[in-house]
């Protein structure tokens, strides 16, 4: 039996490296890094999000890649009020939220909104315990 530890990255096919970039790092504070011979990534916590961008992926790749067809849960320990005054200092708009939901982490509160390829980003705070 396979027993999975954690996920270590994900592959996020956008538009625009750059403003993908400029995104998750100024907006959601991720860490844009470079590894492997100028290849970008976001990193946060001991994961990250690794981009392609279309047309130029990396071998191998999703059978189908394509900006905007991603759907993206982060847990966050930002309390509700702040992030969406965040978001809106941002210039994002919140397309549904606050509303509950549950996931791998137990139940959360969620805001969601779209990154620049159209991705649904998804911002969650866990219920108290």
């Amino acid at each position: 039996m396979i027993r999975i530890a954690r996920l270590d990255h994900l592959v996020l096919t956008v538009g625009s490296i750059e403003a993908s970039i400029r995104f998750y790092r100024d907006v959601l504070g991720m860490e844009e890094i470079t590894f492997a011979a100028g290849r970008k990534a976001l990193r946060f916590g001991r994961q990250q999000i690794n981009l392609h961008e279309a047309g130029r992926e990396f071998e191998p790749k999703a059978a189908r890649p394509a900006p905007g067809s991603a759907d993206l849960c982060f847990i966050v320990e930002t309390p509700l009020d702040a992030l969406a005054a965040h978001l809106a200092r941002s210039g994002i708009a919140i397309e549904l939220g606050p509303v509950p939901r549950e996931g791998a982490s137990g139940a959360f509160t969620s805001l969601y909104f779209r990154d620049p390829d159209g991705n649904l980003v998804e911002l969650s705070v866990l219920a108290a315990a």
